[in-house]
């Protein structure tokens, strides 16, 4: 279906100008060429094609628009046109002149001619009439009245153009000028554009072939401004650009170009976990060891006795070779075991399990520092058990980790925001019953030999299945099995395997795998892995897993059974299947598990129960599916295979296996009819000529035998010519398309987008200009595919087999486009130049996204196979997605290679294709297939090249809807192929010489040639124009045009012996002239283009190459371009590329650096002695002068030489220049070293410098200011600014200063002032911790501002809003902020303290990384090749780069165009001999002295069996080798060396430096663990002056002492003289000018005794440090560093074996002599003693009951230790029978230990065991656990209660037992915590707590107690005792006496029992008679009195 619009005149215009056309319909518009100087009449006479997908509304509109177009300004509309498409519905075809209308709707006189034509679906087309136009009035109305129904969205619509122009897209939204299309009214038709969405025109209009592929700038500029109606080029979007990608149009499929199978590949990989530290741990006093497992592998910690909270610090690594699949799959469990011993495996308390692939996916591959949460497998009720603090990290080969800064970690106590758990999931995980329901499975294969079955059938008779099926599921580590279904292809199970784990599980993958059960052993029939990411949804909207009931397909090896099948990997999963195996009909569900119910079993045992069994029509209803293939050509078939006949058989699930006769899938049987009972037997009836009696076809599944002709060497070819075979195969499945289709959507959405981001990112690649345009093209068309996906996927909602999982899959997947649609619309707009790489890698989220959601996890066809066979064996295969073949009438719908000629290669089966083999293809098909409903089959030969008639089956002739058998095609074309090939880069090297002798073969059809072959080359210039004559394609010309064949390039090496070696393949498309076609630009002559070269699935070089297919007309080849040419060169018979082609050349001039050589090893076992070095680009080079003695001086005498060489002008087509290092040998014989290409000159090119640019600004003067006071404090701020930031630099620290006092005084009223650090206590250390602190403030702060900029962009720009924190940082945020308050003393200061800290240290700058990284590998203008020889690796077999590097070859080159340029030549001082290299020093040796400093490793692998390692430093450079053997640290994988070595070292005999670590052992040798180079020479030569760092202040004693031997006012000086810079200046003091910047700074400086001197070096000092900023000269200079370099071990090539952080000063010997090394030893721990004494508990619980009154008392001991010295645990007495929970003790423990004060650690030194031979070093936090227990005189004691104080910050203790509360310990209530390091003596009440059941805290007593720190000095003076004992005693505690038991003092008992108990009681009592006395004598007296009274007596 399409509507074609002629365009013809347009009169009546007024005045003269350029006019432009534009038509749009349904949104889609297309431009005119630009009429240039027309007058009244502009002659447009153009034709537009718009393909329509659904028919045309009659009331939908035509517009047409005419402008005057403008270069420059935006184009001026003249008129419009509207037309109803009414009548050209109802006829086909319409003519109409008529008047246009202006803005305002007026009537213009300037009237158009249109015709338009609509062909409908039934083919009907208008024909074009040439008569005259119609006049008819009545159409002439209506296209007046039809501005009230314009009803095209002004929606984006993107524009395409016409043959002749480049293809296009204008800026979405155009502007609408107020309200120039009438009033916009909503009309109805609104509603049916939308309905109908936009139709997307296919790739061939998108981009006709008559445009050139590549668009020139110019005309971009032009277009854009014309397209953009005037709007700023920064909203103009693109469509397609480069050709490669475009012009496939849409008769073929693109081919894939990645051969070889990358799955199931075994690769190295390490897994390696740190067990730090455990807490919370749920029991009472036990003694705790962790295991970690992986897989198999297990390891455990070792034990820590009697806590809760082990501190462990332990590392484990486990190495694998596997392939990535099973890796990924592995678990990784984390338990905790209670008392475990060697007699006893212990108790479990909770284990924690997660799969290595979860880790993989995060970020950096690991989780650092986290907490994983600990529950009981066994009972599930319960909560969690504990957590345990681990770092845990994955590397594959080639993976780097970056792990974050290792340094005084202060204990991360918030441990809910630092779980071990993915982003994303809950920490509270629920328990949750996965059901797996497995229901039935179809078309297994036998899996037994039929031999036993024949003799069993001989005597019994009866023919049994060959197979005995069962399902295995296996998930999280656990797996459960169905029961067997014995001899049964078509078993029925219905049973359902329950797992229980936590949800949402930490395992991806679930794997269900039916088994053949066997007596020997059982194997695996198909496997098929559950993602549970795809079948469920954790968003707000989300659903939990669900799958089916669903039928899923498994694949693995051929159906063939034989004993020892090569291929069970696959059944197992691993690899691609080659052929479908079975299908399985499951269902999986999730239920959450309401934990509180008691019914529940707690149990996580794997259960397998009875399922309820399901219809049989709840899959879908049964349909019959066509498959239809027709094969057009069969080339490139591996001669290796032989010449016996060749067949194809094509397979869709067991339908058309001819192998497979027994289980054969029956049809289902629609009810019979009569004359169907035979059917069923001949489904699978594969004859050629037999069709059912029943008129119902056969299958025909393979192609007849035929044998294969030889096309060349290497290759056969099938001579099809004009008679096709054909295969079709009749098959049923459920009817589950939809899935499919929706699929199929998302696939298109998704190839759109991926061709879109190739394009954008080869146009940034090869610079063309506006890549920002074809971005916005590219989010344009995703958005609009997005919303289409919503238009069409909410079809057949009530298709009753949809399962739950497809309604919840279709509302997840229409809100995730939705909201891609809306973010990349959002998006569009924010591309601008400068965020095009930013944008670009989010649209790469999208393609991620887009790719994932597309994969449909219920299938439904099975996948197709096509197979060839030779002499009925399988040889190799290819296999297609069923959905991609998939029909359907909705274009978007329809699969990609549905219908379409598809470029297959054939690949070998299983392991057979890793490696080289599978690079050869095996055969090339050219294959057209179609799959659909048979109800649906009648246009399946609709794609198809025309021209063909079909040959139908014998029988069938008859029946027209017979598929045909073959096709004999009577159309055929002459065509000749001009193949350029101009060069080829950076190919693989094949020979051992580490070059290649390359030459090219190219396939077109059934025709190869060959280049000629290039000697010793890795970048062949072969400038060669291969002709192929006589070619006959088949099919109409005009399909040819558009639709060429693809045209195969392979690369091989000659070798002198045997077959050439494979180097790698391409593909290309030709460009097609056809005889009617002129050979003029634009199209001709083709340019020339780089094509990507793969071998198997890694790239391998570029070929540059151009491409044409002219049709031989009937004149023949007379009327083909000439083809002129020198014929015979020296080259013989080969013709060149023809000019025009060929790039255009210019002179450039190359000169080169020739510096030296390093590093050579031997060639054949020879030294290299006298080296050579040849340079050659383009046929031109130079040689370098020959090295007389390479041992001796390894470096060129001649430093500069040049030759002249003419380049294309076009730098992307420069050819590479190759390095070749000679050796010259005795009698003129030269040896190859090795040899390096430069595969891009670009950056070496001669650029003069932009003398507009700020730093070139050299008039004036610019300020750079410090303040004139000599505080360290203020150099600090000034060095935190941004030194790029301005030239102008105040820094204003006094406002700051004051603010602070005031702020500390008012804090300070209750709190000591925090005293200044003493200098004396300061060293160096000192400062490297306060770095490490700058260091990851930095790094919190670039992630916070990266979290912050992305979420900017992720919100749209509307809501004006800031990105909010995602909830779980926001937590974290207010509790760092909490911590940050907490740590600071004194509760007034608030969180002032640490600012205040901070300046008091001067720092140095950590790097993360090694320090070159940092300066561009100090290549600043010496570069280091390195030079290559061997072949290069396949590429995982494991031979990376570094093994084949034979040598460094140090220099330089510059490129430029011939006149020298003037800038250079004119400089003063400018030296003629040095060319381009003006000022670079002399290369003679010189001697250095190299000081390396060592400070520490992190992250050691561990060598020894124990876990540990023994590590010492190895130092390595020339002849020195120094092994510091004897300080190894024992058993330590985060050893701090702290040492530094001087070596002496001359330039450049000696120049890399190997500094390794190496694991000490008793016996045996040591082993290397890492090591890491540093190339010297580089630093030492390079202007960022790496030698000796600069410090950031200068100062002449203390820690901080200037190390350079020259002061910074001699460094500024020389750097001036060097760089020819005026200047410095000095003076007035405190000032220094540098060329036009002056710096300010301090002009004093102190020395040791205080004295002031007047200095100049601060303020040098301040100009180095701002070096960069001076202009022209200026470059960041190294500041005072450490860095940190990963170490490396050639065993285990690429993955990292820890980290060393150091430092490598340089200084020449012949200037002075620096000082004497900085002290950087480790520091010593500090001796301390802490005195605690215990004076009294309160409150403790009482847990005895009294064996004859029953009252509870408790006999109370308190128990104390130091965090890691449980064994030096200390007692106090026991204070019996307490009856209120009061003890009285005085009781005094001592704790000596050794502090580091700067890591907040104790340092414990002891043996491991027996037999360990020294000690080991261990570093735990400073913490104090106080216990409370009840002694028990016969039984084990009890423990009551506990609390750890973290020496360094614990809670004040209380002043009363009252006021103390559990609180203060859990952290609930602020208090203020306090550091005994810092006050010296604390007294005071803390609780101390225990949990109960429910596993919460609660109170079970109160210590009172008093802690005092002395320094050893000090307690040696003040001694005091333990216990209660001399010297210092304390007194005996006043117990009350009831410590003796009743009856021995009964007096004292019962006065204590009535005085304690029933005192109370006994007062109650006592008042209550004396009240009943009083009233009793009132009552008495009362009778007396009253008588008395009356009486009156």
């Amino acid at each position: 279906m399409a509507l074609f619009v002629h365009l013809k005149t347009v009169s009546e215009l007024r005045g003269r100008g350029d006019r432009i056309a534009k038509v749009t319909f349904r949104g889609q518009a297309f431009y005119s060429r630009v009429l240039e100087n027309c007058e009244d009449v502009a002659d447009f006479d153009e034709t537009f094609r718009w393909p329509v997908a659904s028919s045309i509304d009659s009331n939908e509109i035509l517009e047409v628009q005419i402008f005057n177009y403008s270069k420059v300004f935006s184009n001026k509309l003249i008129g419009t046109f509207r037309m109803v498409l009414q009548k050209v519905v109802e006829e086909n075809h319409v003519e109409v002149t008529d008047t246009l209308m202006d803005d305002n709707n007026a009537v213009i006189k300037t009237s158009l001619c249109v015709e338009v034509r609509y062909q409908a679906t039934d083919g009907t087309v208008g024909s074009w009439d040439d008569g005259d136009f119609l006049g008819d009035e009545s159409l002439q109305e209506e296209g007046k009245d039809s501005q009230e129904t314009d009803g095209l969205l002004p929606g984006s619509r993107p524009s395409s153009r016409t043959p002749g122009e480049k293809s296009f897209r204008s800026k979405g939204r155009e502007k609408t000028k107020g309200g120039r299309d009438g009033e916009h009214k909503a009309g109805r038709s609104v509603f049916s554009a939308m309905k109908l969405g936009k139709n997307r025109p296919h790739k061939e209009e998108l981009q006709r072939q008559d445009e050139p592929a590549v668009l020139e700038m110019e005309d971009l500029d032009r277009l854009a401004i014309r397209l953009g109606d005037g709007l700023d080029p920064d909203s103009v979007s693109l469509a397609s650009v480069t050709a490669l990608t475009t012009n496939v149009s849409n008769k073929r499929s693109k081919p894939d170009i990645k051969m070889e199978p990358c799955a199931g590949r075994p690769m190295d990989f390490q897994v390696s976990i740190t067990v730090i530290e455990a807490r919370q741990l749920v029991g009472l006093n036990m003694d705790p060891v962790v295991c970690v497992e992986v897989g198999d592998d297990k390891k455990c910690t070792s034990m820590k006795e009697s806590t809760n909270c082990p501190y462990y610090n332990e590392y484990f690594v486990f190495d694998f070779h596997v392939s990535p699949d099973v890796m990924f799959d592995k678990i990784i469990k984390i338990s905790v075991i209670h008392s475990k011993n060697l007699l006893r495996s212990g108790t479990l308390v909770g284990s924690f399990k997660m799969d290595v692939g979860t880790v993989y996916s995060q970020p950096e591959h690991q989780f650092h520092h986290k907490w994983a949460i600990l529950s009981d497998p066994d009972d599930i009720s319960a909560g969690l058990k504990g957590y345990v603090k681990c770092d845990v990290a994955v590397v594959g080969k080639g993976d780097n980790i970056k792990t974050p800064h290792k340094a005084n970690e202060t204990d991360d106590d918030d441990i809910e925001g630092n779980l071990l758990l993915p982003e994303g999931v809950p920490p509270e995980r629920q328990w949750a019953r996965f059901y797996v329901k497995i229901y039935r499975a179809e078309g297994l294969p036998r899996m037994n030999t039929s031999l036993m079955a024949n003799v069993k059938k001989a005597f019994i008779g009866e023919n049994k299945d060959l197979v005995d099926p069962y399902v295995q599921v296996s998930f999280a580590g656990q797996k459960g099995k169905t029961s067997v279904q014995k001899s049964s292809y078509e078993p029925l199970w219905n049973e359902q395997v329950v797992f229980t784990d936590l949800f949402p599980p930490l395992c991806k993958r679930m794997k269900v795998q039916i088994r053949d059960s066997d007596k020997v052993n059982d194997v695996a029939i198909g496997t098929h892995f559950i993602d549970l990411r795809k079948i469920s949804n954790d968003g707000d909207k989300g659903f939990l897993p669900t799958l089916g009931p669903a039928w899923v397909n498994m694949y693995g090896s051929t159906r063939n059974y034989t004993l020892l099948d090569e291929h069970q990997d696959l059944n197992e999963g691993l690899g691609e299947g080659v052929s479908f195996r079975a299908r399985l009909m499951l269902g999986l569900a999730v239920e959450i598990l309401d934990t509180s119910n008691p019914e529940l079993t707690s149990s996580t045992e794997v259960q397998v129960e009875q399922a309820t069994p399901v219809s049989e029509s709840c899959t879908g209803k049964t349909e019959e599916f066509f498959l239809f293939g027709a094969f057009l050509e069969a080339s490139m078939i591996d001669r290796k295979n032989g010449d016996k006949p060749i067949t194809f058989e094509v397979t869709i699930g067991n339908y058309g296996n001819e192998v497979d006769g027994l289980s054969r899938p029956q049809r289902p049987q629609p009810r019979k009819e009569p004359g169907d009972e035979e059917e069923v037997d001949l489904i699978q009836n594969s004859s050629d000529d037999e069709a059912d009696e029943g008129g119902d076809l056969a299958s025909v599944s393979s192609t007849p035998p035929m044998r294969p002709q030889i096309t060349d060497r290497n290759y056969f070819h099938l001579p099809y010519l004009d008679r096709k075979p054909c295969i079709y195969i009749r098959s049923w499945w459920p009817d589950q398309r939809r899935r499919l289709y929706n699929a199929n959507i998302m696939d298109h959405i998704a190839d759109k987008l991926e061709e879109g981001l190739n394009d954008v990112q080869e146009m940034i690649k090869t610079e063309k200009s506006y890549p920002e345009r074809r971005l916005r093209g590219v989010l344009e068309e995703l958005s609009c595919g997005c919303y289409r996906f919503l238009s069409l996927a909410d079809k057949d909602q009530g298709h009753a087999s949809r399962t739950r999982l497809d309604r919840e899959r279709l509302k997840s997947c229409m809100r995730e486009l939705e909201s891609m649609g809306q973010q990349a619309k959002t998006l569009r707009a924010q591309v601008k130049r400068h965020t095009v790489r930013d944008k670009l890698r989010l649209c790469q989220n999208f393609l991620q996204k887009l790719r994932f959601l597309a994969d449909e996890p219920q299938h439904s066809i099975p996948d197709v196979f096509i197979w060839m066979l030779s002499n009925n064996k399988r040889v190799a295969y290819a296999r297609v997605p069923s959905k991609d073949l998939l029909f359907s009438v909705v274009e978007e719908e329809l699969g990609k290679d549905c219908a379409k000629v598809k470029t297959l290669f054939l690949k070998l089966p299983g392991k057979r294709g890793f490696g080289s083999a599978g690079w050869t293809v095996q055969a090339k098909l050219e294959l057209y297939l179609w799959l659909g409903l048979s109800k649906q089959r009648r246009d399946f030969l609709c794609g198809l090249p025309c021209g063909f008639e079909e040959v139908k089956a014998t029988q069938g002739l008859g029946l027209h809807s017979f598929p045909p058998i073959s096709l004999v095609y009577t159309k055929k074309q002459a065509f000749q192929l001009r193949v350029h090939m101009y060069q080829a880069r950076s190919l693989f090297a094949a020979d051992s010489s580490g070059l290649s002798d390359p030459f090219a073969r190219v396939f077109f059809i059934n025709q190869s040639q060959c280049t000629e072959v290039l000697n010793e080359t890795l970048c062949p210039t072969w400038d060669q124009m291969l002709v192929f004559d006589n070619l006959e394609l088949y099919g109409e010309a005009q399909e040819l045009r558009d639709d060429p064949p693809i045209i195969v390039i392979e690369i091989y090496d000659q070798d002198t012996m045997g077959k050439a070696d494979f180097m790698g393949r391409t593909f290309a498309k030709p460009l097609v002239k056809m005889a009617d076609e002129g050979y003029c630009p634009p199209r001709f002559p083709p340019q020339l283009e780089y094509y990507q070269i793969y071998r198997g699935n890694a790239t391998a070089g570029d070929l540059l190459a151009a491409f044409e297919l002219l049709q031989i007309g009937p004149a023949g080849k007379a009327d083909l371009p000439p083809i002129n040419g020198p014929m015979d060169m020296d080259r013989g018979p080969i013709m060149p590329v023809p000019m025009g082609i060929r790039p255009v050349l210019s002179k450039y001039r190359i000169e080169v650096l020739f510096w030296g050589l390093r590093d050579l090893k031997r060639v054949n076992l020879a030294q290299v002695d006298r080296p050579r070095v040849d340079i050659e680009c383009a046929g031109k080079g130079v040689q370098s002068s020959l090295i007389h003695n390479y041992k001796k001086n390894p470096n060129f005498n001649t430093l500069v030489k040049w030759f002249e060489v003419d380049l294309p002008e076009n730098e992307l087509l420069h050819p590479p220049l190759n390095i070749r290092v000679v050796d010259c040998r005795a009698f003129g014989r030269y040896t190859l070293v090795g040899s390096h290409a430069v595969s891009s000159l670009r950056r070496f090119i001669y650029r003069p410098p932009d003398r507009s640019a700020p730093s070139w600004n050299t008039t004036g003067e610019v300020v750079v200011n410090m303040e004139p006071e000599v505080t360290v404090k203020k150099l600090e701020t000034m060095v935190k600014l941004d030194a790029t930031s301005d030239a102008v630099i105040k820094v204003d620290v006094a406002d700051e200063e004051k603010e602070k006092k005031k702020k500390k005084k008012k804090g300070s009223s209750e709190e000591p002032e925090e005293e200044e650090p003493d200098e004396s206590m300061l060293d160096w250390w000192s400062k490297y911790f306060a770095s490490i602190d700058t260091m990851k403030e930095q790094l919190r702060q670039q992630e916070a501002s990266g979290i912050d900029l992305e979420e900017k962009e992720e919100v749209d720009n509307t809501e004006g809003l800031k990105g909010p924190m995602k909830a779980r940082e926001k937590a974290k945020a207010v509790k760092e902020e909490k911590k940050k308050r907490s740590q600071s003393p004194g509760a007034g200061q608030g969180s002032e303290a640490p600012e205040k800290k901070k300046p008091k240290i001067d720092e140095l700058k950590v790097y993360p990384k090694e320090l070159e990284s940092e300066f561009d590998n100090f290549e600043d203008w010496l570069h280091t090749f390195n030079l290559l020889r061997g072949k290069t690796g396949d590429d995982e077999d494991g031979s990376t780069e570094e093994e084949r590097i034979v040598g460094r070859f140090k220099g330089s080159l510059c490129v430029y165009k011939v006149p020298l340029p003037e800038d250079i030549s004119r400089e003063a001082g400018y030296d003629p001999t040095y060319g381009m290299f003006q000022g670079i020093p002399s290369n003679d040796p010189i001697n250095v002295l190299v000081r390396v400093y060592v400070v520490r490793a992190t992250d050691l692998h561990p060598a020894d069996i124990n876990g540990k390692a023994d590590p010492y430093i190895a130092i390595r450079l020339g002849k020195t080798d120094i092994r510091d053997k004897e300080n190894y640290i024992s058993k330590q994988l985060n050893p701090v060396f702290g040492k530094s070595f001087d070596i002496e070292a001359s330039f450049p005999m000696e120049s890399m430096l190997t500094v390794a670590v190496y694991d000490w052992d008793l016996v045996g040798t040591d082993d290397l663990i890492g090591e890491t180079k540093i190339d010297l020479e580089n630093r030492f030569y390079s202007k960022h002056r790496a030698t000796c760092g600069i410090a950031q202040t200068y100062s002449i004693h203390g820690y901080n002492i200037w190390r350079d031997p020259m002061k910074p006012s001699q460094i500024l000086t020389r750097l001036c003289k060097e760089g020819k810079v005026d200047g410095p200046h000095f003076g007035p003091p405190g000032r220094v000018k540098v060329s036009n910047r002056v710096f300010t700074g301090p002009s004093e400086i102190e020395d040791e005794n205080g004295q002031r001197k007047p200095t100049e070096e601060h303020v040098a000092l301040c100009a180095l440090r701002h070096w960069e900023d001076i202009p022209r000269v200026g470059c960041r200079l190294v500041p005072e560093h450490v860095e940190t370099r990963p170490l490396l071990n050639p065993d285990k090539p690429g993955i990292e074996q820890g980290r060393l952080e150091l430092w490598v000063d340089m200084f020449p010997m012949d200037m002075p002599a620096p000082g004497t090394p900085l002290d950087i030893s480790p520091r010593k721990p500090k001796k301390y003693e802490l005195r605690v004494i215990v004076w009294n508990t309160d409150e403790v619980v009482l847990e005895d009951d009294d064996f004859f009154t029953g009252e509870k008392s408790s006999d109370i001991f308190v128990r104390g230790w130091l965090k890691g010295q449980q064994e030096d645990k200390q007692d106090t007495d026991v204070h019996y029978h307490s009856l209120t929970g009061e003890g009285n003790f005085n009781w005094r423990y001592l704790f000596p230990f050794d502090y580091l004060a700067a890591e907040e650690k104790i340092v414990i030194s002891k043996k491991e065991s027996m037999f360990s031979w020294d000690e080991t070093e261990y570093k735990i936090p400073a913490r104090l656990t106080l216990q409370i227990w009840d002694a028990d005189h016969f039984s084990a004691d009890d423990f009551l209660g506990a609390i750890e104080l973290d020496l360094n910050r614990f809670p004040r203790g209380a002043k009363t037992a009252k006021q103390c509360t559990m609180e203060m310990a859990t952290g609930e209530v602020d208090v203020p915590l306090v550091s005994i390091f810092k006050q010296k003596r604390v007294k005071g009440w803390w609780p101390l707590l225990a949990r109960n059941e429910n596993d919460e805290f609660e109170l079970t007593g109160k210590v009172e107690a008093e802690l005092h720190l002395l320094t050893a000095e000090e307690a040696e003076k003040n001694p005091v005792g333990l216990a209660r004992n001399e010297p210092d005693p304390l007194e005996k505690p006043n117990r009350p006496d009831t410590a003796f038991v009743w009856f021995l003092n009964p007096l004292k008992s019962i006065k204590y029992l009535i005085c304690t108990r029933y005192k109370w009681l006994i007062i109650k009592i006592v008042l209550a008679l004396l009240g009943l006395l009083m009233l009793a004598l009132f009552l008495y007296s009362l009778p007396g009195y009253m008588v008395k009274k009356l009486l009156g007596a």
